[in-house]
């Protein structure tokens, strides 16, 4: 595969960032449907909701491309001091996700080295993110770029 390159989104993206993101939300909802929603048109909400971010100070929004296409998107942002968490302010990683025909080739890795590279710019002391309990292949990932198990989200539904 050729070389990756991260650069930040822009609106031109968003009808493909729209789909990747999509398929991020269904496939964590294959995983636990009782725990991650699906409704109709997520990927005219995502659109929607990257339009109103991009350019916002504070929020990452950047995609990969491979020999042109984007392969995938991260989207993270600087947050405040949050209390009930019991956490500084830092930089938070929302979204990673990779086209599934591109994965093992380093893209996550990359959106994820330029996601954290532009939060610290930006003064994260801390980047935080959450993981699928049900996606091992991330944690490794995650855990090769230094990042720790912290916490551990539990669900329980009716």
């Amino acid at each position: 595969m050729s070389d990756v390159h991260v650069r930040n989104m822009t609106k031109a993206d968003l009808p493909r960032v729209g789909e990747l993101a999509g398929a991020l939300v269904r496939l964590h909802h294959s995983w636990d449907a009782r725990r991650f929603f699906l409704e109709e048109g997520v990927e005219q909400g995502y659109q929607w909701w990257f339009s109103k971010q991009l350019g916002q100070e504070g929020v990452v929004l950047q995609v990969a491309e491979v020999d042109g296409a984007i392969a995938g998107y991260v989207y993270g942002s600087l947050e405040e001091r949050d209390w009930a968490m019991l956490l500084d302010a830092h930089g938070a990683i929302h979204d990673v996700y990779v086209d599934a025909s591109f994965r093992r080739a380093g893209v996550a890795k990359a959106l994820m080295l330029s996601a954290i590279a532009a939060l610290e710019g930006q003064g994260a002391e801390q980047v935080v993110l959450s993981t699928s309990t049900s996606n091992p292949q991330a944690q490794a990932l995650f855990r090769s770029l230094g990042f720790r198990d912290t916490m551990i989200e539990m669900t329980r539904s009716k």
